[in-house]
């Protein structure tokens, strides 16, 4: 939608199915609405290399900006890719002006974000964030190569067993 220096637009957040940020955002841009989906390039493992993969910084959401009484709202909710607007109660989820700017403030020359990469050391407490033992918490015994890690794990009959996972499974805990 075209944008005039005497109406205001404001940001509100859109609700996407799941793993289609990106064709949301096509199609509302081909609508000719301004929308906004800040991006991260992440290094995953894929087999035994690890690859550089941009994924949106907030699964599942991404920002556009409307004229409330203006814009019309009704082709959002039947977008390829769009599940729904966020709302609280009747009123729709409104973004901060701010957080968008500095969002974009944060991002390199390309528009993205880097990944940053957790300094992890004996010691430290993680989750495991995927594979057969997702969810299980422990304590970093030792790096044991490259990309893995040694975990000491309290399992739930409160046996204590060790065993090694890749680093990029693990989120650190506060």
């Amino acid at each position: 939608m075209e944008a005039s220096d005497s109406i205001t637009r404001d940001w509100y957040l859109v609700y996407c199915k799941p793993r289609q940020e990106l064709s949301a955002r096509v199609n509302l841009e081909r609508q000719g609405y301004e929308v906004y989906l800040p991006m991260v390039n992440c290094r995953k493992r894929s087999g035994s290399q690890r690859v550089s993969k941009f994924e949106p910084m907030f699964p599942r959401y991404l920002f556009i900006r409307l004229a409330k009484g203006l814009d019309s709202w009704a082709p959002i909710r039947s977008t390829i890719g769009v599940s729904h607007l966020v709302r609280f109660g009747l009123e729709l989820a409104q973004v901060p002006e701010n957080l968008i700017i500095g969002l974009k403030a944060g991002a390199n020359s390309e528009g993205y974000f880097e990944a940053k990469q957790i300094e992890i050391k004996p010691g430290d407490r993680f989750r495991i964030t995927e594979g057969v033992m997702e969810g299980y918490e422990g304590i970093v015994l030792a790096r044991t190569g490259k990309e893995r890690v040694r975990l000491l794990i309290n399992s739930i009959n409160s046996s204590m067993f060790n065993f090694e996972v890749p680093d990029d499974q693990l989120e650190l805990i506060g």
